[in-house]
């Protein structure tokens, strides 16, 4: 009975990776750090539209100003927090819209 040869999955993720060649890892790196400087963008602006200063945001969300700069440059939230964060920009029913197959699909958050 033969024992088949056991590849540790990080292993394996590793020797992936250092085949990509480092000119693609560059333009990756550099298209995810656009990305994330849209998204925080996106936040700050649906802040200033509501002509809303982060001091007055974080007195409605009862954190600090610092942790409202913090939120607007996060690449990742639950629904709850970006609902409380868009709630306390002004914004009215706030929601997602997605387009799945060619339909509007609109979610509420």
């Amino acid at each position: 009975m033969s024992r088949k040869h056991f590849v540790n999955g990080n292993d394996r993720l590793d020797q992936m990776i250092a085949e990509i060649p480092p000119a693609e890892v560059e333009q990756f790196d550099a298209e995810a750090d656009e990305m994330d400087r849209v998204y925080a963008m996106s936040l700050a602006m649906v802040r200033e539209a509501g002509k809303r200063t982060q001091a007055e945001i974080a007195r409605e969300l009862h954190v600090t100003q610092g942790a409202v700069s913090q939120l607007e440059k996060r690449d990742d939230m639950l629904l709850s927090t970006l609902r409380g964060y868009l709630t306390a920009t002004g914004a009215q029913n706030p929601r997602i819209l997605v387009t799945i197959n060619g339909r509007d699909v609109e979610l509420d958050i």
